[in-house]
């Protein structure tokens, strides 16, 4: 399967807020224009690749105005701040979306997360 684009940087500290809704996220800053959505991809950490869904845009739902990608890596829980990771994007899962209710976002994450799992067949 070929990808649509490919992001690459090092991980920032955020807001915490995927963490406390139960989607740890490997936050990049992105410079070039991504069409906003959420996507299916392969992450590469320390020469070994993860599946993951990642956000790219604005968290309307929180009134951001930050343009960024968030990722949140699928069966992973390491402490990776301050590493260079280089995401591949796969395939549009949707477009972005405010949600009214963080419960809201969380049902719709997780549907996220199946998505990736039935493209990847895991």
């Amino acid at each position: 399967m070929k990808y649509l684009n490919l992001i690459r940087g090092k991980v920032r500290h955020g807001n915490k807020r995927g963490r406390r809704l139960g989607f740890p996220t490997a936050n990049v800053y992105i410079h070039r224009q991504i069409t906003e959505g959420v996507y299916a991809s392969q992450v590469l950490i320390d020469k070994k690749i993860f599946y993951a869904a990642t956000f790219i845009g604005r968290a309307e739902t929180f009134n951001e105005r930050k343009y960024q990608s968030e990722t949140y890596i699928l069966h992973f829980d390491k402490i990776i701040y301050d590493k260079w990771i280089s995401v591949k994007l796969y395939k549009k899962l949707r477009g972005s979306k405010k949600f009214n209710s963080e419960k809201a976002l969380i049902d719709q994450m997780q549907e996220d997360v199946e998505s990736v799992k039935r493209l990847f067949k895991l």
